[in-house]
């Protein structure tokens, strides 16, 4: 029956480490079709948050990314804990990363993070933030940084900011109308 095609006939799981997963999947596209093999990396699921302290500034994060092999820029974001909600991991990797505590969350959107590639969901969130903890301690090899809605535009189209899942966040926030350029 065309509708059950295709079909997943075999699924191997091959752990790395504790946050990342090799899958196999065997996967036939139609009938006497050859069986194709497929792989992706299985990690937990991400969160992201637009962060707005209470002067109107977007928190950002400067970072080393072994896998890209340079500094990057990016939002507070990170990997959700076991059994950890996607609301919770926002709120504590904002803190942990920032040194801001969050005083309004709203989920903006959820999706894969790059469906040909990666098996997990990127929650996004907006965050109005309160005042930074005075005995905030940045992580070692993390800078943090902030910049108007302007400012960011900018650094959007000259490519600093460039991690796609971080500029889908701010596309979210805008399509929803929570700030404007």
């Amino acid at each position: 029956m065309a509708d059950s095609l295709p079909k997943i006939l075999a699924t191997t799981r091959l752990a790395v480490s504790p946050w990342l997963d090799v899958i196999v999947r065997d996967v036939q596209f139609f009938d006497q079709a050859s069986v194709e093999s497929y792989y992706a990396i299985a990690q937990p699921d991400y969160v992201v948050a637009l962060a707005i302290t209470p002067d109107s500034r977007v928190l950002l994060v400067r970072q080393y990314r072994p896998a890209i092999e340079r500094f990057s820029l990016e939002l507070p974001a990170g990997l959700l804990d076991p059994n950890e909600d996607p609301l919770s991991a926002a709120a504590r990797e904002l803190l942990e990363e920032t040194g801001y505590p969050t005083k309004t969350i709203e989920l903006i959107g959820q999706g894969a993070t790059c469906s040909s590639r990666i098996s997990n969901t990127t929650y996004s969130f907006f965050i109005r933030t309160a005042g930074r903890r005075p005995d905030f301690v940045e992580e070692p090899g993390i800078c943090v940084s902030s910049a108007s809605l302007g400012e960011l535009r900018a650094l959007m189209l000259s490519g600093e900011f460039a991690e796609q899942t971080h500029v889908g966040a701010v596309a979210l926030a805008a399509a929803r109308g929570l700030i404007a350029f």
